[in-house]
């Protein structure tokens, strides 16, 4: 069987001076328009209770192009100016959904510097990729090929804060889906980066504490700079350039592990933890950081659904550590410091991988049962689900020790 998907394609490439100039100027006039945009929907509801959708934004951007003070935006390409009209649109609308927060305006120095480009701002042929207003193509590294016979329906060109430029191509994708038959249970923590319910523990590589000394030294450099200066900024860039290393390195490690859990599991458990509060613990808040949980969840739902596996995730106060796999007795306090225990039915465990055990029980039954049942345990639970379980019901009808 196979699927076929939208899949983005990221590469590397070299500008030349021209084309870094034109990129540049349209990356202006992108967070320009936005803002401007922003503004003038902002007012409208604020002062007038009015709503303005996109069409008219659209129209609002041809007549700032007619004035004098804001001309300069004929000189960039206008469907770049129209998608970020677009963007800007689809925000306001997970905000009335409640899905997003209001939107925000564009910072020159914090924001991402990209532009969007659909088929009508580009062409690509042989594989050279043109944009609208260059007449050269771009000098692209291509590090893998594009699947066979695709052609590009929407090109994002993009800087990062070390300065490198990269173009992400999306593309329609036929992904193989091929069988498997594995479960698996996956405890996320520090010490190990995931234990899984076999038993196997994946080293945390903590790769913010490899180069922390360098970035530290990079830091320390640009606190001494002058502010404005030239100086200021190419030890800015130093620091950039550390900070991309360390996230490359990450996200390299984090889609190799996610892509081989995804090709050997039909069926992967995982814990909702809140990271977003979990770092509010400024003692274990780096650490955290860098274990990057949030993005690990993110590329193995997306790489699940791509290959037609099954991702359950249990609920976050599914006391896993406290309850024995074996006889699902539940211990009445487990500190972090305790690694390792030995329950009354007398099997011991290893703190991670019980908990990973116990993680798979309760996915599988979320599947069977339609959550909270697990045969193992003396009485039955609440029997809601488990992706939805209050808090203080979650170890209802569990033996203590």
């Amino acid at each position: 069987m196979s699927r076929a998907v939208k899949r983005a394609f990221k590469y590397r490439f070299y500008p030349t001076a021209e084309q870094a100039a034109e990129l540049a100027r349209t990356f202006g006039c992108v967070r320009l328009v936005y803002n401007m945009a922003l503004a003038a929907r902002t007012e409208a509801w604020t002062l007038r209770q009015e709503r303005v959708n996109y069409n008219a934004t659209s129209t609002m951007l041809t007549g700032w192009k007619k004035t004098d003070e804001l001309a300069f935006l004929n000189d960039v390409s206008s469907v770049p100016l129209q998608q970020t009209l677009r963007h800007l649109q689809v925000a306001f609308t997970n905000f009335f959904a409640k899905r997003a927060r209001y939107p925000t305006f564009k910072s020159k120095k914090k924001s991402r510097r990209s532009a969007e480009y659909t088929t009508s701002g580009f062409r690509y042929r042989d594989g050279r990729l043109t944009l609208a207003k260059m007449t050269a193509p771009l000098d692209i590294v291509w590090s893998r090929p594009l699947p066979r016979g695709a052609t590009p329906s929407t090109v994002t060109v993009s800087q990062d804060s070390a300065g490198r430029w990269f173009v992400s191509l999306l593309c329609d994708d036929v992904i193989e889906q091929t069988p498997a038959t594995g479960q698996v249970g996956v405890d996320a923590g520090l010490d190990s980066l995931l234990t899984l319910s076999t038993g196997e523990k994946i080293t945390n590589p903590r790769h913010e504490r490899r180069d922390r000394a360098a970035l530290a030294k990079a830091q320390r450099n640009l606190a001494k700079k002058e502010t404005g200066s030239a100086n200021r900024a190419k030890a800015r860039l130093k620091v950039a350039r550390v900070h991309a290393r360390i996230t490359d390195r990450r996200r390299d490690h984090l889609h190799k592990l996610t892509t081989r859990l995804v090709r050997e599991n039909q069926t992967i458990v995982i814990e909702d933890l809140t990271v977003r509060n979990m770092v509010k613990n400024h003692s274990l808040a780096r650490a955290i950081s860098d274990a990057a949980w949030r993005q690990f969840r993110t590329l193995l739902e997306y790489k699940a659904d791509w290959h037609g596996r099954d991702v359950v995730v249990v609920d976050r106060w599914f006391p896993s550590s406290k309850v024995c796999s074996a006889c699902g007795a539940l211990a009445q306090r487990m500190p972090l410091n305790v690694r390792s225990w030995t329950c009354p039915c007398g099997m011991s465990h290893d703190r991670d991988v019980n908990a990973a055990r116990n993680i798979l029980a309760e996915g599988l039954s979320v599947i069977a049962c339609g959550g909270g049942v697990r045969p193992q345990r003396v009485d039955a639970r609440t029997g809601r689900s488990s992706v939805k379980q209050e808090t203080q019901r979650v170890t209802a009808g569990i033996p203590r020790l």
